[in-house]
């Protein structure tokens, strides 16, 4: 069952996506190669410093159109982002980051088709992974490939790159980009997407370390005086993770948390199965009960539980 907070996540990934993939189409955003200037909803954006009236420009007029229109704007943008991360950590990579939706949807299909989500993950033996595995690389093949004529569609003109394209008449230079483009995405895609988000994506780092340095920022508490309720489940909240990270843990083992929620949605399913009535007993917490789970001695251990029992 997927409840609002779940639904509401959806429609803002698919809402960014969406715009992610149009944005150069409507130039809604995108830098004209050709021209050398910025397009911004449909205008152009030169940061005063258009060629045609350049040479008319003095220095101390050039700088300030600079600061105004490019660096000032840029730094209040990071200055944004950084206090959002350093109170709700990876919230942008959970909620809209088009590449963590792919990461998502990578996952779904790859354990429907596989029993697993990694490569790493143990075979489930009743699995029949040939037809699987191309049906998988076939899906990270289209989804690269859409992605770099998007990408591409950032910097040539969406229009003219589409038509040459229909038609067969790329040249050189876009068609090497595209080539190149989708045999990165792909393999990204297919072996590496997870490693991309916790080490790869500058972005995402940023973000983590700005949480990080909040010892209150908004993380998964594990109410730990309830922990035998864990033991009618197998880790599920763990499996359930789009990053595999060990959800019950100490926050620097959730270093890349996306903030996702789906470990509290799996919780909540599996409360509600194996104990009627019984909350989950993991949560979102802020403030000071977000430092207790800073300081937490270790990581839960649901087998040395079980065996306890």
């Amino acid at each position: 069952m997927v409840n609002s907070r779940e639904k509401l996540r959806r429609i803002s990934q698919y809402t960014f996506y969406l715009l992610f993939l149009t944005a150069p189409i409507f130039d809604l955003l995108r830098f004209d190669l050709y021209e050398g200037y910025f397009v911004i909803f449909g205008q152009p954006w030169a940061f005063g410093l258009q060629s045609t009236e350049f040479q008319c420009i003095d220095t101390a007029t050039q700088v300030r159109n600079l600061l105004l229109n490019f660096i000032f704007p840029v730094i209040i943008l990071v200055v944004v982002s950084i206090l959002v991360a350093w109170k709700y950590g990876r919230i942008y990579c959970g909620w809209l980051c088009p590449h963590f939706s792919v990461v998502e949807t990578i996952n779904a299909t790859m354990l429907k088709q596989l029993g697993r989500v990694t490569l790493w993950e143990k075979r489930p033996a009743e699995k029949k992974e040939f037809i699987a595995w191309v049906l998988v690389l076939s899906l990270c093949i289209l989804i690269a490939f859409i992605w770099s004529f998007t990408l591409l569609s950032y910097v040539l003109p969406p229009k003219g790159l589409a038509l040459d394209l229909y038609h067969l008449k790329l040249s050189f230079g876009p068609s090497l980009a595209l080539l190149v483009l989708t045999s990165l995405l792909t393999f990204d895609f297919f072996f590496a997407r997870h490693l991309f988000c916790k080490y790869g994506c500058s972005y995402g780092m940023l973000q983590s370390f700005a949480w990080m340095a909040n010892s209150k920022a908004m993380v998964i508490g594990f109410d730990k005086p309830r922990a035998n309720l864990c033991q009618s489940c197998d880790n599920e909240c763990d499996k359930a993770c789009p990053m595999r990270l060990s959800v019950r843990g100490i926050k620097r083992v959730k270093f890349p948390c996306t903030q996702c929620g789906i470990c509290l949605d799996v919780c909540d399913d599996v409360q509600e199965k194996a104990h009627k009535g019984e909350i989950r007993v993991i949560n979102w917490v802020s403030s000071d009960e977000a430092v207790t789970v800073d300081r937490q001695a270790a990581s839960f251990d649901i087998k040395r539980l079980k065996k306890s029992k």
